[in-house]
């Protein structure tokens, strides 16, 4: 297919179809973090903090089971594309299967060793006991969270985008009515503070999951509730599914374990740069809600065509969709600065707090272009198959250049918190090369249909790969 007779009108109509009601259900979440934080910040700085410590291992535990919802969705996209009905069931099952075995233990560790949990990451007492409190109710909300998850996965890779935004306006809206009446004891409840906003994040999963199933069964959407055909694996099917998912599952526990890292540095400063990290972390989800969007219709729309067998298609879609991503968030990121005066003022940050917040969201702004680029092509390599090349990239520069400079900037020059943070991304341009010299190679198109099979060698042929 010739550039000039790409079909940008189709293009972006499949985008919005995909994108904006998967950004809008992530705009919605951070818009309800933000309502947390500020009920929250009348409590104090210590209870912010807290509260965004606990956060940072929720992302680690999103660590743990990403790697299964990025191989799922590659198996999802691509089967769909290629109308193998049993095959979305049976990684549907699979992929459920693995998800929740990471519940279970996270769910473990907060009901069960809160103590353990707080201790690493941060070393100021008042703020590991609030922690305490909040992990020992939110773990019963993770089970909850990783099942929406899956289904969301699921339903947005075979383009029913909107049941898991209803799903998402559900949870925010109880999630904010529940912490007003849980935090401060409104309408005759016991003032609960932190423990309140977990309890309140609890009762917004279980909204969450009814109202998916809600309009599951309302629309006789297939899959899903067929649990009798999810669990018929062989040994060929799941070789084939670990081999996809190994390199992803890799990347992000590993990646994983390598921000925990980082934010065990983060965690370790002072009280007021430990609450302007917990700002930060909610206002740097208004940047990920945009490219959340792309991310999902990157792995559908290039999934999907892999699978079918239109490799020239999905090859055309993919650079475009990183090219696009990047003019996003970068006026998302303008937005945000814009307006994060009184944001950080709203979520209860001044003085040192808020300068330190200030320059946090300067820095993020001018890295997040080119992050978000990386993502965008990480993901759209891994819908197509190639789950390896993104990963390993990502390990390596992580564990032999983002840590060692974060750490030597901080305990071996003690360089300043915000110098520190920067280096957080410090390896991301130099991955941006590598990753667009990898885009422009056609290699990353590994299809795992039999529709896709049929076609690839001829599109190697074409262009020149061996």
């Amino acid at each position: 297919m010739k550039k000039s007779t790409f079909n940008w009108k189709q293009f972006l109509r499949s985008i919005a179809i995909i994108a904006v009601p998967v950004a809008l259900q992530n705009l919605l979440t951070t818009t309800g973090s933000m309502v947390d934080t500020m009920m929250l910040a009348s409590l104090g700085e210590k209870t912010v903090g807290a509260v965004g410590l606990c956060a940072q291992f929720s992302s680690l535990m999103f660590s743990g089971y990403w790697g299964f919802v990025g191989g799922g969705m590659l198996f999802f996209s691509q089967y769909w594309g290629a109308g193998d009905h049993d095959g979305i069931r049976r990684s549907y099952g699979i992929t459920l299967s693995f998800m929740m075995t990471v519940a279970v233990i996270f769910a473990s560790l907060a009901l069960f060793a809160p103590s353990f949990v707080m201790n690493i990451y941060t070393d100021k007492p008042e703020i590991q006991r609030i922690g305490i409190t909040y992990l020992r109710i939110v773990g019963f909300a993770y089970p909850l969270q990783i099942l929406a998850m899956a289904m969301s996965a699921l339903l947005r890779s075979i383009e029913q985008v909107r049941i898991p935004l209803y799903g998402g306006i559900a949870s925010v809206a109880a999630n904010c009515f529940f912490n007003y009446l849980l935090i401060f004891g409104k309408c005759g409840l016991p003032r609960m503070g932190a423990a309140g906003a977990a309890l309140g994040t609890v009762l917004a999963g279980v909204v969450n999951l009814l109202i998916l199933l809600v309009f599951i069964l309302k629309k006789r959407i297939p899959y899903i509730l067929e649990i009798s055909q999810h669990f018929r694996w062989d040994r060929t099917f799941i070789r084939k599914y670990l081999q996809k998912c190994f390199p992803i599952l890799c990347n992000e526990v590993m990646i994983g374990v390598g921000n925990m890292m980082i934010n065990i540095v983060l965690g370790h400063q002072s009280e007021q740069a430990i609450a302007a990290v917990a700002v930060f972390r909610t206002l740097e989800g208004l940047v990920i809600a945009f490219f959340s969007g792309f991310s999902n219709a990157a792995t559908v729309l290039v999934g999907k065509e892999v699978g079918a067998g239109n490799h020239e298609t999905a090859y055309q879609r993919a650079w475009r969709l990183v090219y696009l991503c990047s003019a996003l968030i970068g006026t998302a990121c303008l937005c945000v600065i814009a307006i994060h005066d009184p944001l950080l003022h709203a979520m209860g940050l001044s003085g040192q707090s808020y300068r330190i917040g200030t320059g946090m969201l300067l820095i993020y702004s001018i890295a997040a272009l080119i992050r978000m680029g990386n993502w965008t092509q990480n993901d759209t390599y891994r819908s197509a198959g190639d789950a390896s090349f993104g990963s390993i990239l990502e390990i390596t520069f992580m564990f032999l250049m983002v840590l060692p400079c974060v750490y030597a900037a901080n305990y071996l020059f003690h360089l300043p918190f915000l110098a520190v943070f920067a280096l957080c991304y410090v390896d991301e341009p130099v991955r941006y090369i590598l990753m667009q010299r990898h885009m422009y190679s056609a290699k990353w198109i590994k299809p795992v249909s039999d529709a896709g099979l049929a076609t690839i060698t001829d599109f190697r042929k074409k262009h020149g790969i061996r």
